[in-house]
């Protein structure tokens, strides 16, 4: 991938501390994928989204990735340490099924696609006043194709999609793109007890890369301080080289 430099990741970051965590996602896929347009990250499964932002995660900051968490189990709460690997989780990206995902059940017979950022946006904005209205909601964003008993339904009868034609969407989506939630079971080295642990990336990386625009920051106000040089000049010199003219001063 074509890495993002670090004029373009501070104004990244400087963007993202305004929003909420989907608005940082979507900065976060714009800086893995500077070249595609808005409508293709919006619209990308969010597997495909997960595994650019692994991607971009690799180029910036390497392959390890280190995760803590508390044991879950009752009377216990050990700390639990655990590595990935941003690499492995890049490659992850199962591409969309052709045509759909075929979902009968009953009298239905339907296609949907893989949901995207701009459906769960569009989910959230709607404030469902339940799981199971959000459930349905965002089933019915992503019909292609609906047949109810032998001919094809009507708005109507998508409004009334019956429970066990969402959980068989919910299954086939899962399933097509399992790429879109990472959840792992980790025992814990003390009571053996698994913990379920939901690794969201966006939040990983945004967390990485508040502490780097921080540091970069630091850097930039202590060799300008020293040398009179401007913001671009100093984001302009390497790392490599940022850091020995840092030792110089500490030197001085």
């Amino acid at each position: 991938m074509a890495l993002t430099g670090p004029a373009e990741l501070l104004a990244t970051w400087e963007a993202g501390l305004a929003e909420r965590a989907a608005g940082r996602a979507l900065l976060l896929h714009r800086a893995a994928r500077p070249g595609a347009a808005p409508d293709a990250l919006l619209s990308a499964p969010l597997g495909e989204r997960a595994a650019d932002l692994f991607a971009l995660r690799r180029a910036l900051f390497g392959d390890r990735m280190e995760v803590t968490l508390d044991c879950a189990a009752a009377g216990c709460g050990a700390a639990l340490e655990f590595e990935l690997d941003a690499g492995e989780l890049a490659a992850a990206r199962p591409g969309p099924p052709e045509g759909g995902l075929p979902v009968a059940e009953g009298e239905w017979s339907l296609r949907f696609r893989l949901p995207g950022a701009a459906d769960l946006a569009a989910v959230a904005a709607a404030h469902p006043p339940d799981e199971a209205h959000a459930r349905h909601l965002l089933a019915t964003r992503c019909v292609l194709a609906a047949r109810r008993a032998g001919r094809e339904a009507t708005a109507e009868d998508l409004a009334h999609l019956p429970e066990t034609v969402l959980k068989r969407f919910a299954e086939a989506a899962e399933e097509a793109d399992p790429g879109a939630e990472l959840t792992l079971d980790v025992a814990c080295p003390e009571c053996g007890a698994p913990t379920p642990a939901e690794l969201d990336i966006t939040a990983y990386l945004w967390t990485e890369l508040d502490a780097w625009a921080q540091d970069l920051l630091l850097d930039v106000h202590l060799l300008a301080s020293a040398y009179g040089w401007s913001e671009p000049e100093i984001l302009a010199l390497s790392p490599l080289r940022r850091r020995y003219y840092l030792e110089l001063c500490a030197d001085a």
